[in-house]
């Protein structure tokens, strides 16, 4: 395969992607197979998992030549490179993102582990071949004999890989249920249910960092299934959780109980609610701000940064002097610079001091890939309000 000489300078810098518009020619390369990579000149690049229908056509896998009867060596050798690099990253929990695609040199591929129970997703044409599929699961199972493995399924994503439709299920062992623990908080976790692999374990280490400083009265918004709220309640007097799906709420008080806590769970839209409470002069000692990402796309950029800024406005009014403000971003096209910006603009406009006590970003087990910019994506501010 020849691409471009503007896709081999992103290669040699340390990118891992070549969209289809930059390949100049294909030659004998089927959906999800091993090519070579070689530029306009004819020098090797490496060897790449090609995808037919992606717009992300080849997703480099080494930068050596690999050939077919490699490759399932290979995979199964780095799913145990990352299984041993999580020892040494996670602490003081059972749950943890075990495989994060590119990041781990396994590009469409995501597993999480939950206790006992572990959750798959493939994203991809080459990683859904029966033999790879196959290496990963007794990967899996020779490291953590799990009580069950199970697979979750993005319907869009299998329509734009152009591969045949899958239902959610069991992929090892008979066990989708089960309870975990982050930094000392239980949750329930329903393998076949809720969002994502099931929890939101990228914030693993900010609900920690939260709840250092968090005080008095709180107010999660976006609560999802209580992460932030759970910590909270440690050391807050009272913490409230909002989130628009009744269906999370349920989840976040059932964890409640689990951790033996009492707390107040409120479903309405966020907007709405901020705007009204911040009309009320509502006041609070710390707020948590971790919306779902408002920009899938370079495109919706913009809008997303009138989003976070109107979030950030409220909850700015609304904190009592020395609060807290713990804001999140997980949109990859508004950047750590371009957040900041929101959140002094926002100030601003409160005619409030806002003093940043410290940037965060997704909890290591997400690792960031040096040259790969979408394996950053998270991004935390923890403030304090004057």
């Amino acid at each position: 395969m020849t691409i471009t000489a503007r896709a081999a300078a992103r290669l040699r810098a340390g990118h891992v992607w070549v969209y289809k518009s930059d390949i100049s020619k294909v030659e004998n390369a089927g959906p999800g197979t091993l090519v070579s990579v070689r530029d306009e000149r004819g020098r090797g690049l490496g060897t790449a998992l090609y995808s037919n229908s992606s717009q992300i056509a080849v997703r480099m896998i080494s930068r050596d030549a690999v050939i077919a009867d490699e490759l399932r060596e290979l995979i199964a050798g780095r799913v145990a490179a990352a299984i041993d690099y999580r020892k040494q990253v996670v602490r003081n929990s059972d749950a943890f993102r075990v495989v994060f695609s590119e990041a781990d040199f396994l590009p469409g591929l995501i597993v999480d582990k939950y206790n006992d129970v572990l959750a798959v997703q493939v994203l991809t044409q080459a990683m859904d071949a029966p033999d790879l599929r196959d290496a990963v699961v007794a990967e899996l199972v020779r490291e953590f004999r799990p009580a069950g493995i199970i697979e979750r399924v993005d319907a869009r994503i299998r329509e734009l890989e152009q591969l045949p439709p899958r239902e959610a299920g069991q992929l090892h062992g008979d066990k989708s249920l089960t309870t975990f623990s982050m930094n000392g908080v239980r949750f329930h976790y329903e393998g076949l249910g809720g969002q994502k692999t099931g929890a939101f374990l990228d914030q693993r280490e900010n609900y920690a960092a939260a709840e250092r400083y968090a005080h008095g009265r709180a107010l999660d918004v976006f609560t999802y299934q209580g992460g932030f709220a759970l910590h909270l309640a440690r050391v807050c007097d009272e913490v409230i959780g909002v989130d628009a799906s009744r269906e999370a709420l349920e989840v976040a008080e059932q964890n409640a109980k689990l951790n033996d806590r009492e707390m107040d769970w409120l479903e309405a839209n966020a907007f709405d609610l901020l705007k009204d409470y911040s009309e009320a002069g509502e006041q609070y000692d710390t707020i948590i701000l971790d919306p779902p990402a408002f920009a899938k796309s370079k495109r919706a950029a913009e809008g997303a940064v009138r989003g976070y800024k109107e979030l950030n406005l409220r909850a700015l009014k609304m904190l009592k002097p020395r609060g807290i403000l713990v804001t999140c971003s997980c949109s990859h096209h508004v950047s750590e610079a371009e957040f900041q910006e929101t959140i002094t603009a926002a100030a601003a406009d409160a005619r409030r001091n806002v003093r940043i006590l410290e940037k965060r970003v997704q909890a290591q087990d997400h690792p960031i890939l040096a040259g790969v910019p979408e394996t950053l994506y998270l991004k935390c501010f923890i403030c304090e309000v004057r």
